[in-house]
């Protein structure tokens, strides 16, 4: 996945550290007959991305029941696109609802579910929670960010090594290999091995695959029928775009390689996710909507920690972002990159007005610049 190439930056470890999301409380005060948004300042933002260098860019946008669709350069509104670390949304729903059912506990260890795989250069699942797994104040150092990882997945050894099969369990070791980040609960750093592990949380307390419990649970409830957990399949079902990555962290690198096809596994359950527009709008509606946690649940979720002093406007909750745009208004979701594949989910906290979009690109494009046209009307910048 790809570095952001906005405020969202503040979630990335490093610039090619692809698996970072290019990410993303108090309810929304209701309001009566809400004005119907004009697009066309999205519209406008799409245009502006293929003009930096995206070959294509879709978004869908719904408020109440009226919904838009657009798209710039070679994309179709129905286009199926990796999401990322859109992942981590799904997988944080599975925890709490199986905290809900009183299988587990957020404020459980991790060495009680996964005993012996935390350690290693002062790592201890003995002091570290699931919850921190889940807001990412657990200290955990990220898979991503490791140079030999970052050289064979993210580099131009990409190309030999795409179709190659990772197991959670050698993302882990390779994590442990390092110290960690900070004590846990002591501070916050986005680490994609947070969300490796919580998928293993969850095939440790159900004895499934993540994947299998999030179909179960979410996928199929919802009817998100373009919305996959793909595991070891490489190819994209249609339609579908194709995707670009210059595998480079070289702002001048000129060659384009097409990296559609990919092993997902190398993201597992931080970012392996499949969906598009209509599906990630109808997941986060519902999320936000109470439709998937109970009360007590989704108040946990949206209990959020700050993620740095100088980004005031971000915080982060159990797999869920906070943002407050320029306008004032506050959006809910998260944001997800993988090779040729930069996305955004988000939505008002009531659930009423929503935006999913995907650039096809990984080194260029303003996603920030589509949410605040969405939200705010903000036409982007010439």
């Amino acid at each position: 996945m790809s570095a952001a190439r906005s405020a969202r930056t503040v979630l990335a470890a490093t610039a090619v550290a692809a698996l970072t999301a290019t990410a993303l409380a108090a309810p929304a005060a209701a309001a009566t007959a809400p004005r119907k948004p004009d697009h066309g300042a999205t519209q406008q933002a799409l245009d502006a991305a293929v003009e930096a260098g995206v070959p294509g860019a879709v978004a869908q946008a719904r408020s109440g029941r009226a919904g838009w669709t657009g798209t710039a350069g070679e994309r179709g509104g129905k286009d199926h696109y990796r999401v990322g670390s859109i992942t981590k949304t799904f997988v944080a729903t599975v925890l709490l609802q199986l905290q809900a059912e009183g299988r587990l506990d957020l404020d459980d260890p991790v060495e009680k579910w996964l005993p012996g795989v935390v350690r290693g250069n002062g790592h201890d699942g003995r002091k570290i929670t699931v919850r921190q797994l889940l807001n990412h104040t657990s200290g955990v150092y990220s898979v991503t960010s490791d140079p030999g990882f970052q050289e064979k997945v993210f580099g131009p050894a990409f190309l030999e090594h795409r179709y190659d099969t990772w197991t959670p369990e050698q993302l882990v070791a390779i994590a442990m290999t390092h110290q960690p980040d900070f004590a846990p609960g002591t501070a916050w750093t986005y680490s994609n091995t947070n969300y490796v592990l919580a998928g293993m949380v969850i095939e440790k307390v159900t004895g499934r695959p993540y994947g299998k419990e999030v179909e179960r649970r979410i996928i199929k409830p919802l009817h998100l029928r373009a919305t996959s957990v793909p595991g070891t399949n490489a190819a994209m079902p249609k339609p579908s775009s194709r995707a670009y990555s210059k595998l480079s962290i070289d702002p001048n690198a000129t060659t384009v390689h097409d990296v559609t096809e990919l092993n997902p596994s190398l993201a597992y359950a931080a970012g392996e996710m499949i969906s598009d527009s209509n599906d990630l709008q109808t997941f986060y509606r519902a999320l936000l909507k109470g439709k998937l946690l109970p009360k007590a649940e989704l108040r946990e979720m949206t209990r959020t920690v700050p993620v740095s002093a100088e980004n005031l406007e971000f915080r982060y909750g159990l797999g869920l972002m906070q943002q407050k745009l320029s306008c004032g208004k506050e959006v809910w979701g998260h944001g997800g990159g993988i090779h040729g594949s930069s996305s955004e989910a988000v939505a008002t906290r009531d659930g009423e007005h929503s935006l999913a979009m995907n650039f096809n690109a990984d080194w260029a494009g303003d996603s920030q610049a589509v949410i605040e046209a969405e939200f705010c009307g903000t036409a982007p910048k010439g």
